[in-house]
């Protein structure tokens, strides 16, 4: 224990250890003491993935509802109290799960494990009709904001209802449709709280300049009576084929700048070796200024002014490469595929060269060791691979498994997925609106 981040290959000498309670609560403890603070961050095994027809956006509406209030902390108290405490805390959801996290300075780690306590076992006590009434509005919102009403925010939703068939657990995005947040009742907020957030349906992760001792004596103190639950169904399956077997397309015309090309590969779940090859192979295509994609279509032909190629990882459904090209000008967005398209083929038929596959692999080693060398960063890894995959430690060696692949099984990806008949495509299409139309009639720069 007491290790600090460093930059070698491996865990980089990060060192967790884990713990169970009596009621199910799987904590994880990683001792830094490179600076005086401390990150706290619970995973719920839970996310839209476990939603069902007709109830979607529940799992991040309950996201928000748990900074409602709880029965010892009033209103808008957990952001007041940690803001005040010189921390910063937020949350999120995805189809998969849904975190809570903060950080401290380290002399106010006991508050930060306190308030997650008190709102894990006593949540119910202040889930009222007003504050779901409120929640339910700023959810709203958000979709507004998020998804309606900017530039191409349609197309995750769209996106992922086409990769994923009709009744598939993730044909939903997390946000869910403003129908279902209509519907959604105070009594089905309340069962599902019952249902998922229990202590063993969690792992809380601590990570930083803490006393592991004192960190697990307070974990017990606050955590240890809250009740278990038993209830929880599995989520559907996830499983599909391993390949579309037909390109799936979509039109959009929307107020959109220009042109779009996006596409979602089916690609092989999170946690394989053939995952990790997939990464390497999207990000020699489309990661960064100097992938083949940017190279081809910003730089070389000008036909575009972005261009980029990246994995979206998912465990229990196959994960998605995804496809983003704007295009410049005039171009037509079927000169923007057959480009795509080609470098494609000629990726699958010759793989990547030595040099793309070393500065692909630093490139993820470089994400892999910023992930983990915040308190943040890793406390949130380590939940992620202890609710997904069952063991936190593989956060602590992940870049090994990336390191560990070979040009050739990065090339035989590329070739089995990345391919016209395993993709669902979006094509945006302008359309000019009133107030554009008047613009190019008094010679506005458009």
């Amino acid at each position: 224990m007491g290790h600090t981040a460093t930059a070698e290959a491996g865990s980089g000498g990060l060192t967790a250890t884990e713990h169970r309670l009596a009621n199910g609560l799987r904590v994880v403890l990683s001792e830094d003491h490179l600076t005086p603070v401390a990150a706290v961050c619970l995973w719920y095994d839970v996310g839209s993935r476990h939603e069902v027809e007709g109830r979607t956006g529940l799992a991040h509406l309950f996201e928000h509802l748990m900074f409602q209030g709880s029965k010892q902390v009033h209103g808008n108290g957990h952001f007041e109290l940690v803001q005040g405490a010189g921390g910063s805390l937020n949350g999120t959801t995805s189809f998969e799960r849904t975190n809570y996290f903060e950080t401290m300075p380290t002399h106010q780690l006991e508050l930060a494990l306190w308030l997650e306590a008190d709102r894990m076992g006593s949540l119910l006590a202040a889930l009222d009709d007003e504050s779901m009434e409120n929640q339910r509005d700023v959810v709203k919102n958000e979709r507004r904001q998020r998804y309606d009403n900017v530039p191409y925010g349609t197309a995750f939703e769209k996106l992922t209802a086409l990769a994923y068939p009709e009744g598939h657990p993730y044909h939903h995005t997390p946000i869910g449709s403003m129908a279902d947040l209509d519907a959604a009742t105070l009594e089905d907020a309340r069962n599902f709280f019952r249902t998922y957030y229990a202590p063993n349906n969690a792992v809380l992760s601590v990570v930083g300049d803490i006393d592991p001792v004192q960190t697990l004596a307070w974990i017990e103190k606050y955590f240890g009576s809250i009740p278990q639950h038993d209830g929880k169904r599995p989520p559907r399956d996830g499983s599909l084929p391993e390949v579309i077997g037909e390109q799936l397309r979509e039109v959009v015309e929307e107020e959109v700048p220009a042109r779009a090309l996006m596409a979602a590969y089916r690609l092989p779940h999170d946690g394989t070796r053939e995952c990790d090859a997939a990464d390497l192979a999207l990000t020699v295509l489309g990661g960064g200024e100097s992938s083949r994609l940017h190279n081809r279509l910003v730089r070389r032909d000008r036909t575009a002014v972005a261009a980029g190629f990246g994995l979206l990882r998912l465990a229990g459904a196959p994960s998605l490469g995804w496809l983003d090209v704007k295009t410049s000008g005039g171009v037509e967005v079927p000169q923007i595929e057959a480009a795509v398209d080609e470098e494609l083929a000629r990726f699958a038929a010759e793989g990547p060269t030595p040099e793309e596959m070393e500065r692909a692999q630093a490139q993820l080693e470089r994400e892999w060791l910023d992930r983990l060398g915040t308190v943040a960063g890793r406390a949130d890894e380590l939940c992620r691979f202890a609710v997904l995959f069952g063991d936190p430690q593989l956060a602590l060696t992940a870049v090994d498994r990336v390191l560990a692949v070979t040009a050739e099984e990065v090339q035989a990806v590329a070739a089995a997925k990345l391919r016209p008949d395993n993709r669902a495509v979006l094509v945006y299409e302008p359309v000019a609106t009133d107030e554009s139309d008047s613009d190019e009639e008094e010679g506005a720069d458009q």
